[in-house]
């Protein structure tokens, strides 16, 4: 049996426990941040005009490095004609970078703001930021299983950068459309 068909045979019952951590931990922080009673208050940095500033900044370092780890994947895969040993340092240290960047921001939203449905395009950053987290819970599981099918870590890492993406046209580019790049 070549690699092929071993990985297309391979068992799904970690991946379905994969997602299945993954939806758990979605719906967690979903569940904490709406029964969390929002604080409103948030650690701001210096030499922006305010939080969401630094969010919106923040969510955008983190989509242009998960934009990397697409591409890097896409090479890695094939897709691209990029070759030699540094493309899969680069898609891992740029995965880990975006995840990091992302990371205060989500504890802001969590902690401050909550989990909110006031309007559509809150609804959706609220639902697609607890998906984010919850896919890359998900893809962190799936990588530590080599007998995974082949078509599972390209799957999860799609939806993980969708994800991604999503909060980001919820949030950020919503953010320098209404307020402008400089602020």
């Amino acid at each position: 049996m070549s690699e092929a068909d071993h990985r297309a045979a391979a068992p799904v019952g970690p991946v379905v426990l994969a997602f299945a951590a993954g939806s758990a931990v979605s719906v967690a922080m979903g569940a904490y941040a709406g029964l969390h009673h929002p604080t409103g208050t948030a650690v701001n940095l210096a030499g922006f005009s305010s939080p969401l500033a630094v969010k919106s900044w923040l969510a955008s370092i983190s989509l242009l490095f998960a934009l990397i780890q697409v591409l890097t994947a896409l090479a890695m895969y094939g897709r691209l004609p990029l070759r030699g040993r540094w493309v899969a340092f680069v898609h891992r240290w740029s995965g880990r970078i975006a995840v990091l960047v992302a990371v205060p921001v989500a504890v802001h939203c969590l902690y401050a703001l909550g989990f909110q449905g006031y309007q559509p395009r809150i609804l959706l950053h609220s639902l697609f930021g607890c998906f984010f987290f919850g896919a890359f819970v998900c893809k962190m599981l799936v990588l530590t299983r080599s007998k995974s099918p082949g078509w599972v870590v390209p799957v999860v890492g799609g939806a993980l950068a969708a994800g991604l993406t999503m909060v980001w046209l919820t949030s950020a580019l919503w953010f320098f459309s209404t307020f402008g790049v400089i602020r």
